[in-house]
């Protein structure tokens, strides 16, 4: 199929570059109180609406939400603007295609900042298969993979739960409605939930250790991962790497300190 992803580029047009992908239910608009510390510091960042979430890139069938498609849209979109290697920044299912990039192809990343999500690896052998906490954490994934039914209960009652989600981020309820809303367009939570659909957290699939210079940012207060997988995470990455917890901060670290996200990123780059 064809196609057409929603992106956001600024910054200096011949800095070095930094590709910004968002998770779950959020957009390329969480990336905006974080883009100006590096467009002062002389990098251009490249921010798509993914898969799902770009009217023009949403299909309609599970198996189009694959590995493989995640990982090929971020390159082709790289490579569209130009782009042979890049900062690699990503936050929640971000952090995932992230780190699913870094290993396949380590010779398009200059560095990696995952945000939330450690190593899949981590995810699924230190955490569910062994963690009962992380699996209670993640127990929401079993609605997410029913079509049709998580839908419906996230969107009732004029998305509450949807909302609800965001509990704890500091966001107001403008804040919220930027994210939501785009959600309510015809396919859209049901494109951003075959991401969900088309994978197993418990079977990575051998994907490999990083070699990339890696930067692990996880609020300590996460509510979907908890810290043994947070702390299994440097097993899995053979290059530089660095841990960064942040005390008091939760899932939603872009709305709630995107200040060190843009230290760690910086930092990971000088």
């Amino acid at each position: 199929m064809t196609t057409d992803f929603r992106v956001d580029v600024g910054g200096p047009a011949g800095g070095p570059a930094a590709v910004l992908l968002h998770g779950f239910p959020q957009n390329a608009t969480m990336w905006a109180d974080v883009t100006p510390a590096l467009h002062a510091a002389g990098l251009r960042t490249i921010a798509p609406d993914q898969r799902g979430y770009s009217p023009g890139a949403r299909p309609s069938t599970v198996d189009e939400y694959g590995r493989e498609k995640l990982v090929g849209d971020v390159l082709s979109i790289m490579d569209s603007h130009g782009v042979d290697r890049a900062h690699l920044v990503g936050h929640d299912w971000g952090a995932l295609v992230g780190w699913w990039l870094a290993a396949a192809h380590p010779d398009r990343f200059r560095t990696f900042t995952a945000v939330s999500v450690p190593h899949p690896q981590a995810l699924a052998t230190a955490a569910l298969r062994t963690d009962a906490h992380q699996r209670e954490l993640m127990s929401y994934v079993t609605l997410f993979r029913v079509p049709d039914k998580a839908e419906q209960v996230l969107l009732a009652d004029g998305a509450f739960r949807l909302r609800r989600l965001f509990t704890g981020s500091g966001l107001d309820e403008a804040g919220v409605d930027r994210y939501v809303r785009p959600m309510l367009e015809p396919g859209a939570l049901a494109g951003a939930l075959n991401w969900y659909r088309a994978t197993d957290f418990a079977d990575p699939q051998g994907v490999e250790a990083v070699v990339v210079p890696t930067t692990y940012v996880w609020g300590e207060q996460d509510r979907a991962v908890g810290p043994a997988a947070a702390k299994e995470c440097a097993r899995h990455v053979r290059g530089e790497y660095r841990f960064v917890p942040l005390p008091g901060v939760g899932h939603w670290v872009l709305d709630q300190a995107p200040e060190a996200v843009a230290q760690a990123v910086l930092a990971a780059t000088r």
